[in-house]
C-alpha cells in the first residue's frame, strides 16, 4: 500500500506544488522537485519558518529567486533590465532556490565556472555577479518586510573577477576594410562605412530613424540626434555627417518611412549578424562591428583632431551639454570629422604597430611577431 503524502502537495507536470494554509497564512508555489521526499522536506521546513515568523517575529527565509523577481517587477524602466534578466534566468539554475543568506561568492562558484566552459569573457561574466550584488545590497538596505525587518541582515561581498581576458580593440588599416567591405553585403557594407565614419554603435546604426534628422540650413547638411533611450550611456548623441555619410544618408532616402537603413525593406535587428561573421571569416579578420568606433576614434587623432571635439565625435561623456552647438560649432565637427575621408586634402595616413600574437593566419601558423602596418588603403570607391 503506497504511503499518504503531506497534505497541501500536489502534482503539476510531474513537478510538486505547495498549495496549505498555515496559521492563517496561505502558501502556493511550486517546490521544483519531482521528488515526494524532497517536496515534504522542504514544506516542513516552510511550514517552521513561518512559525517563527509569525509566533516569534523572525526574519522571513526568503529565496534569491523571490529577491529576483522583485528587482525585476521594480526596475522595468531601467534600459538594460532585458540584460539583467537573461543574466537573471541563468543564474536562477545555480542560485535561484538558495536562501538569501546563502548567495555568497563560494555559492557562486558553480555558476562562474559554467560560464567560464562556454567561452565567456571575465567582463560578461561580472556583469551577471554584479547584478547579484546589487540585488544583496538591496536587500540589506532598502526591502523591508512588513514586520520592520530588512529582507537581508547584511550583503556579502561578492567580488569580481580580473579583467585580464578582454578582447583588445582593431581598428582596421584602410586595406583591410577595403578587404571586408568588399565581401560584405551591401546592406551591411553601407552600415559598416557609416560605422567607421560616425563612430556609432552597431545598436545606434540599426535603430537610426529619420525622425532624428536635423536640417541646418545655413551649412547646406544636416546631423542626426539620437536619443538617449537608444544609447549606451544614455545621453542624447549628436551624429556628425561627412563627405561619405552625407552620400549614404541620401541614397537611403525615401527607401524607408522610419528607419534609415533597412534589408527588404525591413529594419535590421543587428549588424553582428551571420552574415557579418561569414564576411570577416573570409577575409580572415578577427574584427567586431565595434572595431569600427575604435578605427574611427584612431583616425580622427591621427589627423590632429583634439580631444574635445574626438570626445564629442564620438559621442562620449564629457560634462558638456553636447548636443546644444551653433551653426558655427557643427561646422568645425564636419570639418574635424572630413578629415579622415580619402579624398580630403591634408589627409594623414595612420601608422599602427599591431602585435599579431593572437591572430593566427589560415594556415594555423601563428603570428608572433610585431608587424609594423602602413595603413594608406583606399575608400569605398561608390562613395569617396
Amino acid at each position: 500500500m503506497a504511503r499518504k503524502r503531506t497534505p497541501g502537495l500536489f502534482k503539476r507536470r510531474e513537478v510538486w506544488h505547495i498549495d496549505k494554509q498555515i496559521l492563517g497564512q496561505r502558501i502556493r508555489e511550486s517546490v521544483y522537485t519531482k521528488s515526494l521526499e524532497e517536496a515534504e522536506q522542504y514544506l516542513a521546513r516552510r511550514i517552521e519558518s513561518l512559525r517563527q515568523i509569525l509566533l516569534y517575529g523572525a526574519r522571513p527565509k526568503r529565496t534569491f529567486r523571490e529577491a529576483a523577481t522583485k528587482y525585476l517587477l521594480e526596475n522595468q524602466h531601467k534600459r538594460s533590465i532585458k540584460a539583467d534578466a537573461d543574466q537573471l534566468k541563468i543564474l536562477n539554475q545555480y542560485v535561484g532556490g538558495l536562501a538569501l543568506e546563502s548567495v555568497h561568492i563560494g555559492a557562486l562558484q558553480p555558476f562562474i565556472e559554467a560560464r567560464k566552459k562556454t567561452n565567456k569573457k571575465n567582463r560578461t561574466i561580472n556583469y551577471g555577479l554584479q547584478v547579484v550584488r546589487r540585488i544583496l545590497n538591496l536587500a540589506s538596505s532598502e526591502w523591508m518586510g512588513s514586520n520592520g525587518l530588512m529582507w537581508l541582515n547584511s550583503a556579502p561581498k561578492i567580488k569580481l573577477l580580473p579583467v585580464n581576458d578582454a578582447r583588445k580593440p582593431y581598428p582596421l588599416s584602410w586595406d583591410e576594410q577595403e578587404k571586408l567591405f568588399k565581401v560584405l553585403p551591401l546592406h551591411l557594407q553601407k552600415m559598416a562605412l557609416f560605422a567607421v565614419n560616425t563612430g556609432c554603435r552597431d545598436h545606434e546604426i540599426c535603430s537610426l530613424k529619420w525622425e532624428w534628422e536635423i536640417k541646418i540650413p545655413e551649412l547646406g547638411t544636416s546631423v542626426f540626434i539620437i536619443p538617449g533611450t537608444s544609447v549606451k550611456n544614455g545621453e542624447d548623441r549628436l551624429v556628425v555627417l561627412n563627405k561619405i555619410t552625407m552620400s549614404i544618408i541620401n541614397e537611403a532616402r525615401n527607401q524607408h518611412p522610419i528607419y534609415v537603413f533597412t534589408y527588404k525593406n525591413k529594419p535590421i535587428l543587428r549588424m553582428l549578424n551571420s552574415a557579418w561573421k561569414k564576411a570577416r571569416e573570409k577575409a580572415d579578420l578577427p574584427v567586431r562591428v565595434h572595431d569600427l568606433k575604435h578605427t574611427f576614434g584612431r583616425r580622427l587623432r591621427a589627423a590632429g583632431v583634439s580631444f574635445e571635439d574626438r570626445q564629442d565625435l564620438l559621442g562620449h561623456k564629457s560634462g558638456r551639454i553636447t548636443t546644444h552647438y551653433s551653426a558655427a560649432e557643427i561646422g568645425n565637427l564636419i570639418t574635424a570629422a572630413n578629415k579622415i575621408c580619402k579624398t580630403e586634402q591634408g589627409f594623414t595616413n595612420l601608422t599602427l604597430l599591431r602585435v599579431l600574437g593572437h591572430k593566427t593566419c589560415k594556415t594555423g601558423r601563428a603570428l608572433t611577431s610585431p608587424t609594423l602596418l602602413k595603413e594608406i588603403g583606399h575608400q569605398t570607391t561608390q562613395y569617396a
